[in-house]
């Protein structure tokens, strides 16, 4: 293994704006290759420290989206049922376009919560979230907002377009009425303790926030990043669990997490916490012929999306020197995922920098790491 040149790109991003960054990999298991550059705060030149917790916003959704396929695999729920059949709110729904709102024909499935198709958007200053909030005086539970989200009209009939969305913290909601714990609740027992993961979680505590990196933005009409509020605009309210960006935590917890994904869903001490043909089943693209074109950022050419995640589905359309159905997603703050069955290969980089160049660092950090296993 040679990750030199992957070391020399880490070093590089912080002339280019990223205040500080942190890289492991595991390969089968074991840590292969762990760096820090630059600052966790760049005004008291405080260096990245391996104890440091984020806001790693969608890097949470994989997370969630895994949470529900352990009550998929009880036999709670098919991916075929629609939502209505566990949250009534979401009987009748409707679209709107072009300004005119008509009932939809078809029923939201559980499915398209998975996988960005039920028609949600990502508006996070709706009405149904400002009455919630403003009925709970700023509590904002995460069911009582899910089910204020089936007021909002939808973007398109379900099914039939992709859309990045508020999909997960519903799939969130719908956990909370499956298994009747709150999702942070649910994923400590079935995720976090079985895996070791003691520094995540969904709420904020005193002692969390003190631990918390501080935010950054960056400009790059002026090519500048200054120091931003920490605080996630995603959470809702201080009971707020956001299945789709909510989480909280630390480099060495979500390895293990990526680290399980990568080895057949099973923790470093054989626990099993998903099947493999569950994991199969959650990297297999789900999109359409039709759909896929929805499916367009241009650091994901190439990749299909499957249940909560991107997979390689066509490496001449992505540049990438990966193997076919590695899988994983990223975070608005830099976050950025990576499972690869094959190559029993995960991957953690953590970031904190709106703004975030993911699609400058993403891939060279994708080819970078495969390079340097091989090399």
């Amino acid at each position: 293994m040679n990750f030199q040149p992957l070391t020399n790109f880490l070093n590089s991003l912080p002339d280019k704006g990223v205040p500080g960054t942190d890289c492991i990999v595991y390969h089968k298991g074991q840590k292969v290759y762990r760096h820090q550059s630059g600052y966790l705060d760049i005004e008291k030149k405080v260096p990245m420290s391996p104890s440091a917790l984020y806001n790693i916003y969608s890097a949470t959704k994989p997370v969630t989206c895994v949470a529900a396929l352990k009550l998929y695999e009880q036999g709670l729920y098919k991916l075929s049922d629609p939502l209505y059949a566990y949250i009534p709110e979401y009987k009748n729904m409707h679209i709107e376009e072009n300004g005119d709102l008509h009932k939809a024909e078809k029923p939201i499935l559980i499915r398209d919560l998975f996988t960005m198709t039920a028609g949600f958007d990502y508006n996070i200053r709706s009405k149904s979230i400002a009455r919630v909030k403003k009925e709970t005086n700023g509590l904002a539970p995460t069911l009582q907002v899910v089910r204020g989200f089936a007021e909002e009209p939808l973007s398109f009939e379900p099914g039939t377009h992709w859309q990045y969305s508020l999909c997960h913290d519903v799939l969130g909601g719908l956990i909370e009425v499956l298994s009747g714990k709150t999702l942070g609740e649910y994923c400590k027992q079935h995720i976090f303790g079985p895996l070791g993961m003691q520094h995540s979680s969904f709420l904020v505590t005193k002692e969390i926030d003190e631990q918390l990196a501080p935010m950054y933005m960056h400009y790059p009409e002026e090519n500048i990043t200054k120091q931003i509020s920490s605080q996630n605009i995603f959470r809702f309210g201080s009971l707020y669990e956001s299945g789709g960006a909510g989480m909280i935590s630390s480099v060495d917890d979500y390895i293990r997490f990526a680290d399980m994904l990568a080895r057949g869903g099973r923790t470093i001490d054989n626990e099993l916490i998903l099947s493999k043909s569950t994991i199969e089943l959650m990297r297999t693209n789900q999109l359409s012929a039709e759909i896929l074109p929805d499916f367009n950022y241009p650091h994901m050419q190439g990749y299909g999306y499957g249940l909560g995640v991107r997979t390689l589905i066509d490496k001449e359309k992505s540049d990438s020197i990966g193997s076919l159905g590695e899988f994983g997603w990223g975070g608005a703050a830099g976050a950025y995922v990576l499972a690869d069955p094959k190559e029993e290969l995960a991957v953690y980089y953590a970031q904190h920098m709106l703004e975030s160049m993911e699609v400058y660092i993403h891939p060279r950090l994708r080819n970078l790491i495969y390079q340097g296993l091989h090399g």
